[in-house]
């Protein structure tokens, strides 16, 4: 899990928008995109530890070719988007909280998309 809020921070700040939405979104089916703690770096450990546990990396019943099942049960669980409000050219984010891409198949190349609507 990589911590891009101040990515996407800079996004917003460099739109000007002072009042509106910003989407950040991962074109990519084994990586998600999610909002969770951003002051502990055991939460990110502890969510990737239980992640695997709930979707381990061989079943006997993953079928895909690839073999990497898991990686797009777990990016389909994050999902592969997350909208935050814009209030005074800032993101409304709770005290704690941070935007994060989720790697479940890399290390890889990837792209994460941001746009900023103005309201």
């Amino acid at each position: 899990m990589v911590d891009i809020t101040d990515r996407v921070r800079e996004a917003v700040q460099a739109s000007g928008v002072e009042s509106g939405r910003v989407l950040t979104y991962v074109p990519h089916t084994t990586a998600g995109i999610t909002i969770n703690e951003n002051a502990d770096p055991d939460v990110a450990h502890d969510f990737l530890k239980q992640l695997d546990e709930m979707v381990p990396w061989r079943q006997p019943f993953y079928r895909h070719a690839e073999g990497n099942s898991a990686s797009h049960v777990k990016a389909s669980m994050m999902g592969s988007s997350v909208t935050v409000l814009i209030d005074g050219g800032k993101l409304v984010l709770g005290t704690w909280q941070g935007i994060y891409f989720c790697e479940f198949d890399g290390p890889r190349t990837r792209k994460v998309e941001v746009a900023v609507w103005a309201d």
